[in-house]
């Protein structure tokens, strides 16, 4: 199976990336706490190219996020998703 790392770098970077989790845990029923409600076999089906399954069931993205900003990493990590991701995720 492969797996993917997602980069994301700057403002434009970051906010497109923020959205683009938004849209893929949704196809994949992943709410923002990361945890899976999906029930039929597209959603579930390969999950782990960009999730990572972490104890309790959670799953957590595999996103680099780039910025020497900190406003923008604030941003992303008080937006909807932000609670999924995990805090070494994040380079200043």
């Amino acid at each position: 199976m492969r797996e993917i790392v997602l980069t994301q770098a700057e403002q434009c970077g970051n906010q497109i990336g923020a959205m683009f989790w938004e849209v893929i845990s949704d196809e994949h029923a992943i709410d923002s706490a990361g945890t899976c409600h999906g029930d039929s076999r597209l959603q579930l089906e390969r999950m782990e190219v960009y999730y990572k399954e972490a104890c309790g069931g959670r799953y957590v993205p595999r996103p680099v996020l780039v910025d020497l900003e900190p406003g923008i990493m604030d941003s992303v990590r008080s937006g909807p998703f932000g609670q999924i991701f995990r805090p070494d995720n994040f380079i200043f």
